[in-house]
């Protein structure tokens, strides 16, 4: 099985640079205009799954709650400390994940939408 999730946004532009460049994904595909429908498809080269992105004339509406989060796990201490130093870097701050289970394990992000993603210690 192969899994995809889905999410409708206004921020292509930054959503790219926040999963691409500060987390280490690929942009691994787009359309446009498929009903009105651009997207975008981030995820690891080669893996068996991927977040898609769409965007169309009608606004996105989120409504994240502080445990509706992404979970990522870097392979090893070296690819975590690289993804934690690129945003120290771009002066990104972490915040406080309502769960101690999180703040026990790993380091959460907003992204662009608002959405909390965790970068958990391996």
């Amino acid at each position: 099985m192969k899994f995809r999730i889905a999410r409708h946004t206004d921020n292509f532009d930054p959503i790219i640079k926040f999963y691409t460049e500060f987390l280490g994904l690929s942009l691994l595909g787009s359309f446009k205009d498929h009903s009105n429908y651009d997207g975008i498809f981030i995820g690891k080269e080669g893996g068996d799954w991927h977040m898609e992105f769409t965007k169309s004339p009608s606004k996105a509406v989120h409504k994240f709650d502080d445990d509706d989060l992404l979970v990522f796990y870097p392979q090893d201490l070296a690819e975590f400390n690289k993804i934690i130093n690129r945003f120290e870097k771009s002066n990104i701050s972490n915040i406080k994940p309502k769960n101690p289970y999180w703040e026990q394990n790993g380091v959460v992000y907003r992204d662009p939408d608002g959405q909390g993603v965790i970068i958990v210690h391996p």
